[in-house]
């Protein structure tokens, strides 16, 4: 099934119902018309990082359901999967067959030695200081072999996740096969994890490597093509990259928004916003709330720093429950680009103006994307934060049939519901945008042959109007 023009979900297999067949049923009885794609986040076997620390590719986590799960929700929704390009699992066979056999094993080019990837085996401290991290720690682990001998791996992320040496013939043979399988499994896109990461060369950032990353792109876009599957690289970073990947006909996503979009409910002025809706990619998946916190530095030179650390400020100080202690090292967080927290709580749990964020998330260019916590306007979840002292488990409530029965009674859900049903089939949003500022006031048109569809606000006070043909929209009046 091909990628469609209709809102995107993204879900983990557990999190709306329990598993991947109640998420099936889940779809199907509360959220007819209201979502057309879902982005099921990694479903497989995985020893760490709720699922991109995958062991394996070849099977659904039992916990979840199987891949006949997976085959019933791509009968009616296109599917977009998970490939980890820069890592896999240290817990996987691969890794296993590397540690107990060393360099009989058929998995010893598998991975980035030290040993062979710097000249003395260890990067020069200016080596070291030019290679890009999000977290303040060496990107390695030290691996005890079955002969005890040790040896440093490359590891940019958890100690689970080791990264893969891409270069290699036996790993690309891995890639292949397994972009294969997955397309065959139901995927009308894959998204690339990690991707910018997966390219490694000394006296280099070892971070969106040139040329080097745009031979791997292609060469991953051209393994899946025959199937009629496209590929999303999944980077966060400054926005030019972004940009960069859409002018060579890619799909990107748009990161940059949710700050934006903050910046300009919080201030009251569009200006910021309403520049980046003029210059960003087309072809692009539109967020305002992921699996992961709200991305800072994607918007980084679209705001101003200071602009940048008064929305930060702004969020702590107005959002609902939410504290900078959330991303911090205590709560098992140490990347700086990113806040913990939901969207809906960000906007100080205030109905008007999350509905107002979601109106321009949906008709800013693009496909939108919507969270399964923010398809809720679900508030930060405190409680399983204490828990588990994972901060980005803030923004990971698990939602059982129970509750999702009762949240999708609530005012505020039933006009997101309506918005959402409005987007997927309103045709103005298959053609062209303008968009405006005035003061405080910001409009949004989409227009394609005689459809029409209007976005007024004022990002001050929250008020808005959509009109369709120039006939309101009466969704708002459920509030």
């Amino acid at each position: 099934m091909k990628v469609k023009n209709e809102i995107m979900l993204i879900t983990y297999g557990d999190s709306l119902g329990g598993n991947l067949s109640k998420l099936y049923e889940v779809l199907t009885k509360y959220f007819t018309g209201a979502v057309g794609s879902v982005h099921i986040l990694p479903f497989f076997p995985s020893s760490a990082d709720r699922g991109f620390a995958p062991i394996c590719y070849d099977q659904v986590d039992q916990k979840l359901g199987s891949f006949d799960d997976i085959k019933q929700l791509a009968k009616d929704f296109s599917l977009m999967f998970d490939f980890m390009v820069n890592h896999i699992s240290r817990q996987s066979s691969y890794f296993k067959d590397f540690q107990e056999k060393k360099e009989d094993s058929v998995y010893r080019d598998f991975f980035i030695r030290y040993q062979n990837f710097w000249q003395n085996g260890e990067p020069t401290s200016k080596q070291a200081e030019k290679i890009y991290k999000r977290k303040p720690k060496d990107p390695y682990i030290l691996v005890r072999f079955a002969d005890g001998s040790e040896e440093k791996l490359w590891c940019t992320f958890s100690e689970e996740q080791v990264d893969l040496d891409v270069t290699k013939p036996v790993t690309k043979d891995f890639f292949r096969s397994t972009l294969c399988e997955l397309c065959e499994k139901g995927a009308s896109i894959l998204r690339l994890d990690a991707f910018a990461y997966a390219i490694k060369k000394p006296d280099s950032s070892c971070f969106f490597v040139e040329p080097e990353i745009w031979d791997l792109l292609s060469w991953i876009a051209d393994v899946v093509k025959p199937y009629g599957v496209e590929v999303l690289p999944e980077i966060h970073e400054h926005y030019s990259i972004q940009q960069k990947i859409a002018e060579r006909g890619y799909w990107v996503y748009d990161f940059a928004l949710p700050m934006l979009v903050l910046h300009a409910l919080y201030s009251g002025n569009a200006e910021r916003l309403a520049h980046w809706l003029t210059i960003c990619p087309r072809k692009q998946f539109t967020t305002l709330d992921t699996h992961d916190g709200i991305g800072v530095v994607d918007a980084k030179d679209l705001l101003s720093q200071q602009e940048i650390e008064e929305t930060q400020e702004a969020l702590y100080q107005k959002g609902a429950n939410v504290k900078k202690v959330y991303s911090s090292a205590e709560y098992q967080n140490l990347d700086v680009y990113q806040i913990n927290c939901t969207y809906y709580s960000a906007l100080v749990n205030d109905d008007q103006a999350y509905l107002l964020a979601r109106a321009i998330q949906f008709f800013a260019p693009g496909i939108p994307q919507v969270y399964y916590v923010g398809l809720l306007a679900g508030e930060n979840d405190i409680d399983l934060l204490e828990r588990t002292k994972e901060g980005r488990s803030i923004n990971r409530h698990s939602y059982t049939e129970k509750e999702i029965e009762k949240e999708t009674k609530r005012p505020v859900v039933k006009a997101l519901l309506e918005l959402m049903r409005f987007r997927n089939r309103c045709p103005a949003f298959s053609g062209e945008m303008a968009v405006a500022t005035a003061g405080n006031q910001l409009v949004i048109v989409r227009r394609k042959g005689e459809s029409c569809a209007k976005l007024s606000a004022n990002v001050k006070t929250h008020k808005f109007e959509i009109t369709e043909n120039g006939v309101p929209l009466p969704f708002c009046e459920l509030l």
